[in-house]
């Protein structure tokens, strides 16, 4: 096996009662279960490895970004990529690419570079995107709405299986051919469809009894999209999308290009 740096080339919902779990976390990364550092045996991503790595969990926030950089080259008929390039389009750097990529077990060749159809197989399989995982979307407002007919998910191995929502007002609405259904039902709707994954799309004092909610219901990966900072059990996975924090970092960058010249002027 080669080295890898050889390689070159909304109104309804319930009020917030629900105190925080034990043991949660802050409501910003993973309380996955893994072991302390983070690091996540290959072993349990399928992996046929007879001597397993653990890969970190940087590494594992890294993978989705470099599928999606080969994703774009493959649709270019593109065969090979140098680690050099894959870095340029994820933002890193090329050793971290090389060292990420190697606890895949791929090194790629020198001189040639890593075939972009094998790392697409690989990638996949440690993310687990080669199944089908059924998803509960709890919130249908206008975010809800644009989740349930975003078609991107099923082309990654993600179903929307269910739309649920407090108000019952919205109940036998139907979004992208699916009917809305109460949130009681939320825990016949994750028995009936197997739910591996449960997305909160609710006003942010609701956030954490939705979650609650769909821990009890045997959920144990939650993708909270609420602007609220919610608690999850040791065992559950828990990932934030706060886009207002995002907007907070572009105007950061925003205002360094407004006041940099401006005190270049001075």
């Amino acid at each position: 096996m080669q080295d890898p740096k050889r390689d070159e080339a909304s109104p309804g919902w319930p009020a917030d009662a629900s105190a925080p779990a034990a043991n949660g976390n802050a409501g910003y990364g993973n309380r996955s279960g893994v072991p302390i550092d983070g690091a996540i045996p290959t072993a349990d991503l399928g992996s046929p490895s007879r001597n397993p790595r653990r890969i970190p969990e940087a590494t594992v926030a890294r993978l989705p970004v470099y599928l999606r950089s080969l994703l774009e080259v493959a649709d270019a008929h593109i065969v090979t990529i140098s680690s050099e390039r894959l870095a340029e389009m994820a933002g890193v750097n090329a050793a971290k690419v090389r060292k990420d990529l190697s606890y895949l077990g791929s090194y790629g060749t020198r001189g040639v570079g890593y075939d972009v159809q094998f790392l697409l197989v690989q990638i996949n399989r440690v993310l687990g995107l080669t199944q089908d995982w059924p998803v509960v979307i709890v919130g249908i407002g206008n975010l809800g709405h644009a989740l349930a007919n975003y078609k991107g998910f099923s082309a990654r191995g993600f179903r929307i299986a269910a739309l649920v929502d407090a108000d019952r007002a919205k109940v036998g609405e139907v979004v992208a051919d699916l009917p809305v259904r109460h949130l009681d039902e939320l825990p016949t709707i994750a028995a009936e469809q197997t739910i591996a994954i449960g997305i909160v799309a609710t006003p942010a004092g609701s956030a954490q009894e939705v979650a609650d909610l769909l821990v009890a219901a045997g959920v144990t990966s939650i993708l909270n999209f609420a602007p609220a900072v919610i608690s999850v059990p040791r065992g559950v996975s828990l990932r934030k999308v706060d886009l207002s924090i995002e907007l907070q970092i572009l105007s950061f960058y925003q205002q360094l290009r407004v006041v940099a010249p401006r005190a270049a002027e001075a």
